[in-house]
């Protein structure tokens, strides 16, 4: 048992440790998507060798009670769920935008050169993510019944053919045109880091270089780029700074008080 748990315990320090290297250079003005596509490949990657740190997982085997599953003691489950949620409370998603295995290999899918659908469904999206929470709870409190096994996200990752697994390729195709379908509309714990995120002290902002042309707005897939979104659904990819023309306009930083203009306007390069 012990040794089982080395793997897990070896992937969740790898998040812990990827969310403050790429927080840091975000702030720092370093960060390059070439680094986005390595670190996306190598969570994908330890999705399928050690299934770890699939958090949506190992939050339903909490809730669950299922020790065996999780894959530690709860209190251990507990504590490092918190420090992820904790983490993107004061930094932002960058567990679900990088770190995450089920979100990365939704990600490496929307980069297929094919037509995107992009509604501006934001909040209605959120509502059925909540609904399914609930849904969620319910199944798992009443009937000790697991709704992750049903998108057969351990048997994707296990490389093992079952109708839950092909429901989870299903998702990846889908994911190939509509941005992370599994994250925005079903994920348990991507409920709970959605409302860490949306206070998030760190998050992408406009300063006074913007010129509103509203690109970046045009390019955010989950409709969070306006200058009063809340971030709440944003998943750091970079998209809208890759979109903006103007140098500086768009930054990571310490937000002021009233949550719309930075600390500082330092530039963004």
């Amino acid at each position: 048992m012990v040794f089982d748990q080395i793997p897990k315990a070896a992937g969740f320090i790898y998040a812990l440790v990827m969310i403050f290297v790429i927080a840091y250079l975000w702030y720092s003005g370093r960060w390059q998507q070439k680094l986005g596509w390595l670190v996306l490949v190598v969570s994908a990657a330890l999705g399928f060798l050690i299934f770890a740190p699939v958090a949506p997982w190992q939050f339903q085997q909490l809730v669950l009670r299922d020790v065996q599953g999780l894959g530690a003691p709860l209190i251990v489950g507990v504590i490092g769920l918190t420090i992820v949620f904790v983490l993107t409370l004061v930094l932002g998603r960058f567990f679900c935008g990088y770190l995450c295995p089920v979100g990365a290999v939704q990600e490496i899918a929307y980069h297929a050169p094919i037509p995107k659908t992009n509604p501006r469904q934001k909040t209605a999206f959120m509502a059925v993510r909540a609904v399914v929470f609930v849904v969620f709870l319910l199944l798992a409190f009443l009937l000790s019944a697991s709704l992750l096994a049903w998108f057969g996200i351990r048997d994707f990752f296990y490389l093992t053919l079952t109708s839950g697994s092909f429901v989870f390729i299903i998702v990846v195709l889908l994911s190939m045109t509509l941005y992370r379908p599994f994250c925005r509309l079903v994920c348990p714990y991507g409920v709970l880091l959605s409302l860490g995120a949306w206070k998030s002290i760190l998050r992408l902002q406009r300063t006074d270089a913007c010129i509103k042309c509203k690109k970046c707005e045009k390019a955010c897939p989950t409709d969070e780029a306006k200058r009063d979104d809340g971030k709440a659904e944003c998943y750091l990819c970079g998209r809208c700074v890759d979109a903006c023309p103007t140098t500086g306009a768009l930054i990571y930083k310490r937000r002021n008080a009233d949550g719309n203009k930075c600390v500082q306007d330092q530039k963004h390069t």
